[in-house]
């Protein structure tokens, strides 16, 4: 390994059990509550804090432990030895959302609709999203009813 590779898995590895002390004095979280708040598992973080990694932690795991933390993922970047100036990666553009949709979910999140008018709205989303596939429906898909 050369001294360049053990250096950054050294600078990681101290980064990440200074935001685990910090999280287990400042907020009481035990190992399985930051990889719960995370999505990072404990083996990975053990890893991490072990330096015991052959290739880079993956970028989406680092910013996710960051961001579980509210860490800026920049600290955590620069101990890996990563370039910041390259341009993050974009997401892929939502796709447009039918206006019939945007209201339910304006309604969802409505304070003056009622818990019982949110229920019922969850609940028929629910059964449209999980039902089966009709046998009639297979050809008709895209077509409107009439």
């Amino acid at each position: 390994m050369t001294e360049t590779a053990n250096a950054r898995k050294i600078a990681f590895a101290t980064f990440v059990r200074r935001a685990l002390a910090d999280a287990r004095t400042m907020r009481a979280w035990s190992g399985t509550e930051v990889s719960r708040r995370t999505g990072v598992s404990r083996q990975t973080i053990n890893r991490w804090v072990r330096g015991d990694w052959a290739s880079d932690p993956e970028a989406e795991r680092v910013v996710a432990f960051c961001e579980g933390l509210g860490l800026n993922p920049a600290a955590a970047f620069t101990a890996l030895g990563w370039d910041r100036a390259t341009a993050p990666r974009t997401a892929a553009p939502t796709p447009p959302m039918d206006p019939d949709v945007e209201a339910l979910l304006r309604r969802l999140v409505d304070p003056s609709v009622s818990d019982a008018e949110k229920f019922h709205i969850r609940e028929t989303i629910r059964y449209l999203a999980y039902r089966p596939t009709l046998p009639g429906d297979i050809g008709n898909s895209g077509k409107e009813a009439g």
